[in-house]
């Protein structure tokens, strides 16, 4: 099984990539498990973010990594929070201030439409010239409150119009076959084939 280093230590991206990448003979394991502390993201989109998390956990461990960027763009506040997703609130991961944030700020907006994006870049190494970038996009609406127990992030808040439910509310392989982080997976794997 050859490893692969996942540049985050998010619980709910780990499980979601590992349950994607194991059955394809990849070892998941999160930086954090091996000190590498988080990269500065300092790009302005979310490719370029991935890019730099993915080669700051293979200059740290030596090993090919893999790093995701994604967030949620919500059109009435001309794309916000966008790549300040996890931080919105103002601290890092605290998606129950996130949440609230963003209820709070599309307070009266009619025009709901959102989408989650992400972007996935895969290194050899820390110095390859050639990373693997996927994308990918879902699109709903944000609820005007919290609906569902699953998930993380903005989840209980996103609403799919098509499977008429929260991303709270769906299965973790029902996730996996809808999310931007699935699509942008699915491109990424087929590439690296």
């Amino acid at each position: 099984m050859a490893t692969l280093i996942l540049a985050s230590g998010n619980k709910g991206k780990l499980a979601e990539l590992s349950a994607m990448l194991e059955p394809l003979g990849y070892e998941v394991k999160p930086q954090t498990e091996l000190g590498v502390p988080d990269a500065d993201e300092t790009g302005l989109s979310f490719i370029e973010n991935a890019i730099l998390k993915a080669r700051h956990a293979a200059a740290h461990t030596g090993e090919a990594a893999l790093a995701d960027d994604s967030g949620i763009a919500v059109n009435a506040l001309g794309g916000a929070p966008g790549i300040y997703s996890a931080r919105y609130a103002g601290e890092h991961g605290n998606d129950g201030g996130n949440i609230d944030l963003l209820l709070q700020n599309l307070e009266g907006e009619a025009d709901r439409s959102a989408y989650f994006y992400c972007a996935i870049a895969y290194v050899k190494h820390a110095k390859d010239p050639t990373p693997v970038i996927a994308t990918g996009a879902w699109h709903g609406e944000i609820l005007p409150a919290r609906q569902g127990e699953g998930g993380f992030g903005y989840d209980p808040v996103f609403f799919d119009p098509e499977l008429k439910c929260s991303a709270a509310e769906l299965s973790r392989t029902d996730k996996a076959a809808r999310s931007h982080r699935g699509q942008a997976l699915r491109a990424l794997l087929l590439q690296l084939q």
